[in-house]
């Protein structure tokens, strides 16, 4: 796919990512070269151990690659230590899991803002401020008091959502966010990415559900490790890889 540097946010160089046991050598990633634009909305597909979850652990920051490159946001992020990864996933890279991950003893608002207690360029006032912006895009800022165990599944995961975007990453990384919900919540919270990416966020997106992996403006098939394909959802382009 042809890409502007300047709208340029990743940059993945023949990523490879290898485990080792014994004197067994197993590639769950090899060779992957990917680009992803700011504002794009893409959806990694594939079955499972195919390597799309270590894919966009890699994209998190969440462990390192073994070969090849990774730029985000114009930085060279291939070999940084774990607090160096750290410092970058707090500052630039929103999380969404399938299992919410929230912390039962901590607020709603506690919940939102424990991300952003990490960083030194935000004081308390604006924490609070970020918050309430963040809980009031997900239609939550009434549950802001209640903790985790008080919300359903699908309260939870817009929670979730407003943890991830209250400190205005550069991406948001969702593995499958409507893995535990129902059709009724998962609608809810396609519609809220739907949403989020209108107002220009990037978005990448773990999926084994075709009707979401559709709604994103890319489709990423994963398998063996590999990138087999990059389609473009309108239907006008299609890449085989």
């Amino acid at each position: 796919m042809t890409t502007n540097n300047k709208s340029t946010l990743v940059k993945l160089n023949n990523l490879q990512k290898i485990f080792y046991t014994d004197d067994v050598e197993t590639y769950a990633l090899n060779e992957i070269n990917l680009v992803v634009n700011k504002g794009e909305y893409i959806s990694i597909s594939g079955p499972s151990g195919c390597g799309k979850s270590t894919l966009l652990s890699l994209l998190g920051l969440l462990d390192n690659a073994t070969g090849g490159e990774y730029h985000l946001a114009g930085h060279d992020v291939s070999n940084l230590d774990r607090d160096e990864r750290a410092a970058i996933r707090n500052e630039k890279i929103g999380f969404i899991f399938q299992a919410f991950n929230l912390i039962s003893d901590l607020t709603v608002s506690e919940n939102v803002e424990l991300p952003l207690t990490y960083r030194k360029d935000i004081n308390k006032e604006q924490r609070k401020q970020m918050v309430l912006d963040a809980l009031t895009k997900v239609d939550m800022s009434h549950r802001a008091n209640h903790f985790p165990s008080q919300l359903s599944g699908g309260q939870q995961q817009r929670v979730a959502v407003a943890r991830a975007i209250a400190g205005n990453p550069s991406i948001i990384l969702a593995d499958e966010p409507t893995g535990n919900l129902d059709s009724k919540n998962a609608q809810a919270v396609m519609n809220l990415l739907d949403q989020l990416h209108q107002e220009g966020s990037t978005i990448c997106m773990v999926t084994h559900d075709p009707r979401g992996a559709s709604r994103a403006q890319r489709t990423i098939e994963v398998f063996d490790g590999k990138i087999v394909a990059d389609t473009v959802n309108d239907n006008t382009a299609a890449i085989s890889v």
